[in-house]
């Protein structure tokens, strides 16, 4: 149990967290396929950890969101349930709504599913500029768990060694990596991926299977025991460490 969740508090302890710290976390992933070795869930999974670890540092409210985002990419594979932009802009508004009603100021998003990404921005510039004097920090959390794993070898991709080093560090009994066969990692995913993210100039994938056939990609077992263990401080504690400093700046 997380300490400060919404949804384990009491009203009258969360007015106290609100009024203490005015500030709320909020986890981002989705429901998808992630091959025949890690759960769907996997991104939420992730997600949530690191949130939960984010708003122990702070210290803030930590607000579960739900399951589900936008992941229409990975439709027609058994277990992936994909919402609607609509639907998930809607809720993330209604919540926020709430949340500042309540009291909170400050909005720190944690996301690790990339199709929540555009939905995510279009909320949080509106509920700025409706709520004057209301912030919101978003953090890619999948992101800074690349850069700071690359130098060991980690790689982002869907289903590969970081995201398995995730849901490790939630629960090892979840992973199953001995189903997954040979890592997989071949040169058009690595194209895919680089003109998907790209700064400048991007492009879109609309199907997964355009990036591999299998659904999934990457070295499931670069993830061991011995970096799971500290995987929730090292990412959150970074996570963490840049949005304070964002939101010093803003208070400035």
């Amino acid at each position: 149990m997380n300490r400060s969740s919404i949804s384990d508090l009491t009203s009258p302890e969360v007015a106290a967290v609100v009024e203490q710290t005015a500030t709320a976390v909020i986890p981002f992933g989705s429901t998808e396929q992630h091959g025949p070795h890690l759960p769907n869930g996997t991104d939420t999974i992730a997600a949530e950890l690191l949130a939960e670890t984010v708003a122990d540092l702070l210290p803030a409210l930590y607000v579960p969101f739900g399951p589900y985002g936008v992941t229409p990419i990975h439709a027609g594979h058994p277990g992936t349930i994909s919402l609607r932009r609509t639907t998930f802009e809607a809720l993330l508004t209604d919540v926020c709504d709430e949340l500042v009603a309540m009291g909170i100021t400050r909005f720190v998003y944690v996301n690790w599913h990339e199709g929540n990404i555009a939905s995510m921005d279009g909320v949080a510039t509106e509920i700025q500029d409706r709520y004057p004097g209301v912030y919101v920090v978003t953090a890619h959390a999948c992101y800074t768990a690349q850069r700071l794993y690359a130098d060991d070898g980690g790689e982002l991709t869907h289903g590969g060694g970081i995201e398995v080093l995730a849901v490790m560090a939630h629960d090892p009994d979840l992973v199953k990596v001995e189903l997954a066969g040979e890592a997989s990692r071949p040169d058009q995913a690595i194209a895919l991926d680089a003109m998907r993210r790209g700064r400048e100039v991007h492009g879109y994938i609309t199907d997964v299977t355009e990036i591999d056939a299998d659904g999934w990609y990457g070295n499931p077992t670069w993830a061991r025991t011995e970096r799971a263990v500290d995987f929730a401080a090292t990412v959150g504690g970074e996570v963490a460490r840049q949005v304070t400093s964002i939101f010093e700046m803003r208070s400035r």
